[in-house]
């Protein structure tokens, strides 16, 4: 893995402002060209082509994604179901998370400490498809013991990890 720079203007994690600022912009619309994100952030064209790909080959930009509109593909249900174990064997825990992000409708499953296990944030049709796949997908499984379900009125976007540029 690459050294970060030795710059006292540069973070924890190497990134100073204009790679600070050319993730925003990325984050805010992934799909711009070069040329756009370079005027942008005040750089030359390939000076910025340079730092997207070292922050690509860092690891730092993983992927490029979209965010859907989950109304509009038929899943404006969303919650939060809590779920808990019986039994915390490394084996329960692995199979289980397993099968809760292979979950149609899973958006992200998160391993927590607490009171609860897992954190699994699912977007379905209707209150019965949540039902249903809380009985099939979830409460099936021998180690879950308890699950506790909340649903999601409204959601909004973070700040995100990149806080002020």
């Amino acid at each position: 893995m690459p050294q970060p720079p030795k710059n006292p203007q540069v973070g924890a994690v190497g990134l100073d402002a204009t790679d600070r600022a050319i993730l925003a912009a990325l984050i805010e619309d992934g799909r711009m060209t070069n040329a756009s994100l370079a005027a942008r952030v005040g750089l030359a064209e390939s000076t910025c082509a340079y730092r997207v790909r070292a922050l690509r080959e860092s690891g730092i930009i993983s992927s490029i994604s979209a965010r859907v509109d989950l109304g509009a593909v038929g899943r404006p249900i969303q919650a939060v179901i809590q779920v808990q174990l019986a039994s915390h064997s490394r084996e329960h825990i692995d199979a289980l998370f397993e099968r809760l992000v292979g979950i149609p409708g899973a958006l992200s499953v998160a391993h927590v400490a607490g009171d609860n296990d897992f954190h699994v944030h699912v977007a379905v049709a209707s209150p019965e498809r949540l039902r249903d796949l809380i009985l099939e997908h979830i409460t099936s499984h021998a180690a879950v013991t308890k699950t506790e379900t909340q649903l999601i009125f409204e959601a909004r976007q973070g700040g995100g990890v990149l806080g002020p540029l």
